[in-house]
């Protein structure tokens, strides 16, 4: 896979982590643990992703 094939991959991966903060925010009861999680992984993939660009 090409370097910018590579970065296409992980940026739609952080869009769909987005969507899924996004729909776990409009929930009433929303699960702060989940919450964690998945703005963890979505700042792990914008970090690789600025690697990755920088390289």
């Amino acid at each position: 896979m090409s370097l910018q094939g590579r970065i296409e991959e992980l940026r739609k991966r952080h869009e769909q982590i987005d969507e899924k903060i996004h729909e776990e925010q409009k929930r009433p009861a929303g699960n702060d643990i989940i919450l964690k999680d998945l703005k963890r992984q979505k700042l792990r993939l914008k970090e690789e992703i600025g690697m990755l660009r920088a390289s």
